[in-house]
């Protein structure tokens, strides 16, 4: 599940760059610089709607699959580093070997 979701996570991650790449920037354009930003209007160089509505659909699967990747763990992710270490670097523990009761001797 974890490769599956990764998987996922990447192609959303390409598509919504391709989706913001493909944008055309607000007042960007040449004829913005010397005043005559009103005529892309005219002629509808605004970006279309449903490219806007692409790019926050893909946004929110984006930003869901982050939080998913961050809270399923993986077959990495198992324990902590911290845990590791801990286990590592604990004393263990000898067993101290008791000592037997020394035997009754019979003196006859």
């Amino acid at each position: 599940m974890y490769v599956a979701l990764l998987a996922l996570h990447l192609l959303i991650s390409i598509l919504l760059i391709a989706a913001v790449l493909i944008q055309s920037g607000k007042g960007s354009s040449l004829a913005n610089i010397f005043g005559g930003g009103g005529m892309e209007t005219v002629f509808g160089a605004e970006t279309p709607t449903i490219l806007n509505k692409i790019t926050a659909v893909l946004a929110i699967i984006f930003m869901a699959t982050c939080i998913l990747l961050a809270t399923v763990p993986g077959k990495l992710t198992r324990r902590s580093l911290l845990q590791q270490e801990a286990t590592r670097s604990a004393p263990v523990k000898q067993p101290v070997p008791s000592v037997p009761p020394a035997p009754a001797s019979s003196t006859p």
